[in-house]
């Protein structure tokens, strides 16, 4: 961990330090993702579980999948689903999957690439890893995000986009002590690749032992850092946060994440995810693979699922289950259903 790496990290672009009157954000709280069981049995972190709605606006729901060292004929993946109103963002740390939806979008992504599927009025997909990481086993390791939409944008007719590696932006901190890639939106200027309708920005980002990281931050985005591996300090008070654990910051336009000087030998550095958004502040129902802003906006979407208006499932493709096999009612309001 991680795919993509840099040898001499001092030739990147750099992030600069924040200039006068920069206000530093405070940390919030700090929760511990609860461990679950996915799609067709593999293993995830809910990395949103126990924080505040408001919180965590844009987002909806997020999933660390894995890290886990499949054994062979061991690999899992998702059946044949249906998703209205938001955007899945799956990004592969480690490993190789399989993408395929019912508006002709997919394909393979591996090591550091992205998949964005914007669901919008609605769409069938399915997540499975090929057949070779089933025979032979191997490192599984990602990340699944939900992306809120607005109510203006939920009815936008579905899109996808295929985010390859070396299309992220790489940046460094000022000492190179830290790697920063940015998937989505801006980071000092720099670019990521992915387009959104919610203004976000995603940041997977590797600390060495004893770094710290400073990052500008847009005020009028909320902050959060996910600790996918290691031991971390967080803000000014350098709250102690470690692996599977979310800290959530307060307002302001810099944020500060630290290594810990001694990490753990199965991860020698502190990998850290660092996203936030501007709010949408609309009603959110959360009723498994379908994020509206009504009761009987869920009503509807069941419905049109039920009566095929999400799509078909493509005659050929990735092996998959028919849609007609998900069970859609185990899963409550405000319950979750991986991408």
């Amino acid at each position: 961990m991680p795919a993509v790496t840099v040898d001499d990290l001092l030739v990147l672009p750099k992030v600069d330090p924040p200039g006068p009157g920069a206000v530093e954000r405070l940390v919030v709280s700090v929760t511990t993702a609860p461990s679950g069981v996915e799609g067709d049995g593999f293993p995830v972190y809910r990395a949103f579980a126990g924080t505040a709605v408001t919180a965590i606006d844009p987002f909806v729901h997020m999933d660390q999948m894995g890290e886990v060292d499949y054994a062979p004929g061991e690999a899992k993946g998702t059946p044949w689903h249906p998703h209205r109103g938001f955007e899945t963002v799956t990004y592969i740390i480690d490993g190789v999957f399989d993408h395929q939806d019912s508006n002709g979008g997919g394909g393979r992504i591996t090591n550091g690439d992205t998949q964005w599927m914007t669901a919008g009025a609605g769409i069938l997909h399915i997540e499975a890893p090929p057949e070779l990481l089933v025979a032979s086993g191997g490192l599984f390791h990602g990340i699944q995000l939900w992306v809120n939409l607005p109510a203006a944008d939920k009815w936008n007719p579905p899109r996808y986009q295929d985010l390859r590696a070396s299309t992220a932006a790489l940046l460094s901190s000022p000492d190179g002590g830290a790697l920063v890639r940015v998937i989505a939106g801006e980071v000092a200027g720099h670019k990521g690749p992915g387009a959104t309708y919610t203004p976000i920005t995603l940041v997977h980002a590797t600390l060495s032992p004893g770094a710290e990281l400073v990052l500008p931050w847009r005020a009028d985005f909320n902050a959060l850092v996910y600790v996918l591996a290691g031991r971390s300090v967080a803000g000014l008070e350098r709250r102690p946060a470690a692996e599977h654990q979310l800290v959530v910051f307060g307002p302001g336009d810099t944020l500060r994440i630290g290594a810990d000087p001694r990490q753990e030998s199965r991860h020698p550095n502190l990998e850290v995810l660092v996203l936030g958004g501007r709010p949408i502040g609309e009603p959110v129902v959360h009723y498994g693979p379908f994020v509206m802003n009504t009761r009987d906006e869920i009503a509807q979407a069941l419905e049109d699922y039920q009566a095929g208006r999400l799509g078909r499932v493509p005659a050929t493709g990735v092996p998959h289950h028919h849609p007609g096999d998900i069970d859609l009612d185990h899963h409550e309001e405000d319950g979750g259903e991986h991408g």
